[in-house]
């Protein structure tokens, strides 16, 4: 058996996804700026799939732009968010995805912002009463927040942030390229300025992705060199991608309520099933349903003496996951989240995510293997 528990780098797409896209790349190859009548076919399935995306989140079309990845969206949401606003104070956690951090470091090091960090608890929670004290006292902020971690899964409360923005007139931006597709996002009701979504996170293609700027800012393009995606985002559109895209939304907001319940199911099982194997298995971040993102489970194991082999053995046993360890030393390449949270140096951590497509054998199996790698190490 071979075992695919990574879902939070990439899932496989859905095939009528594929058989979406495969329709468009046998007949449509018009180039969307063109205004001859085969760009004008183009154009229209761009738009159509616009519209479909922007009814799914209750939002305007006008409002999402097409990117070419969650990264490219986060950094032209934080840089243009920040450089054309005049913002000089930005607000963030040390557990953002590297999307986000990098990028407000390096707005930091060229001195463009005054770079704070809002405190979080040892499963990753934000600490809501010492945001608010840092938007009390700086000028108007930039505050960057993502609504599930990535490695972890805790979740932060969108509305609360939300209001909290609105109340000191900051700017929000909510990197939800872990959530896009396996919750609801009401756009029309939600506080933000900036959300983003990466396809290939919810079954779709890889190099698609797209931002939603809220109607009540203004931002200057990232990416210059012609007029698309309205004046915003230069370069011919992956029109086969945002094709796929919009179809994997389509299909996510469609199943979402079954595929919550069959993973969560999957999840839990996992929980119970390490617990009663494995002496001395915890877990990262918050195992609270309500607090967590569904699809992600991080396991912190006993200190073993291969626990820098333990992914290598994983995928000699069958099983592709990901993860690591807190960093030892400023040398380590370690995991900064787990840093962050406070977690063991010395106790090898892994994350497995799932997806619809995963199943309860495909647990046991994966409980199995890790359980006789955790015996073979003692």
């Amino acid at each position: 058996m071979r075992v695919y528990f990574d879902n939070a780098a990439t899932t496989p797409i859905d095939p009528e996804v594929l058989k979406t896209m495969y329709a468009v790349m046998e007949s449509t190859y018009g180039n969307p700026s063109s205004i001859h009548s085969h760009g004008r076919e183009a154009r229209t399935l761009i738009e159509r799939s616009r519209k479909t995306i922007a009814g799914l989140l209750h939002t305007s079309p006008s409002e999402i732009f097409f990117t070419s990845s969650g990264t490219e969206a986060d950094n032209t949401a934080i840089r243009c968010g920040i450089i054309d606003h005049n913002i000089k104070h930005a607000i963030t956690t040390k557990i953002e995805h590297h999307a986000v951090l990098h990028t407000m470091e390096a707005l930091e090091k060229a001195g463009l912002i005054k770079l704070s960090f809002v405190n979080l608890d040892s499963k990753g929670n934000v600490d809501y009463e010492h945001l608010e004290t840092l938007l009390k006292e700086n000028e108007r902020s930039f505050v960057s927040l993502m609504h599930a971690n990535n490695e972890i899964g805790t979740l932060s409360d969108m509305e609360r942030v939300g209001d909290l923005c609105e109340a000191y007139n900051a700017i929000y931006h909510c990197d939800t390229v872990q959530t896009m597709g396996h919750y609801q996002h009401d756009l029309g009701k939600l506080k933000a300025h900036f959300l983003v979504c990466a396809g290939h996170k919810l079954h779709g293609p890889k190099g698609v992705g797209f931002l939603h700027v809220n109607h009540r800012i203004k931002i200057k393009p990232l990416i210059y060199g012609g007029a698309q995606e309205r004046n915003m985002r230069g370069g011919t559109e992956n029109i086969y991608g945002i094709i796929g895209l919009a179809k994997a939304l389509e299909i996510a907001y469609s199943e979402m309520e079954q595929h919550q319940i069959h993973i969560q199911g999957l999840k839990t099982y996992m929980q119970e099933q390490l617990l009663a194997s494995i002496p001395g298995i915890n877990f990262n971040g918050e195992t609270d349903p309500a607090k967590s993102l569904y699809t992600v489970l991080n396991v912190q194991f006993p200190e073993m003496e291969m626990s820098d082999m333990l992914l290598f053995n994983l995928d000699i046993a069958g099983i592709s996951a990901s993860g690591g360890s807190a960093c030892s030393s400023g040398s380590d390449i370690g995991s900064h989240v787990l840093t962050a949270i406070g977690a063991s140096a010395s106790r090898p951590s892994v994350r497995f995510s799932f997806s619809k497509y995963n199943t309860k054998d495909e647990v046991d199996f994966t409980v199995a293997k890790v359980r006789e790698l955790c015996l073979v190490s003692a």
